[in-house]
């Protein structure tokens, strides 16, 4: 598991200030499940390989998500 958050300027690529990359990894290989703001995407969030789009509200949530995101991930994986 990876959880990077960056504090920046706001600009309109950013309007929060907030760059993060949030990635949770299988087998060192794979990233089966990811959240991130890239420039011109807006927050979204990545399971294998779909994309959809996130609510952002503020880093702490956020990464409340996405631990919560896999511990579902983790629980279904494993009950598989």
């Amino acid at each position: 598991m990876e959880i990077k958050i960056w504090e920046i300027p706001k600009s309109e690529d950013f309007p929060e200030g907030v760059k993060y990359s949030l990635a949770y990894i299988k087998g060192g290989r794979r990233r089966v499940l990811g959240y991130d703001n890239e420039r011109g995407k807006g927050h979204h969030k990545h399971y294998f390989d779909r994309e959809e789009e996130i609510e952002f509200e503020d880093w702490e949530k956020l990464v409340r998500e996405f631990l919560e995101d896999v511990k579902k991930l983790r629980r279904d994986m494993y009950e598989s």
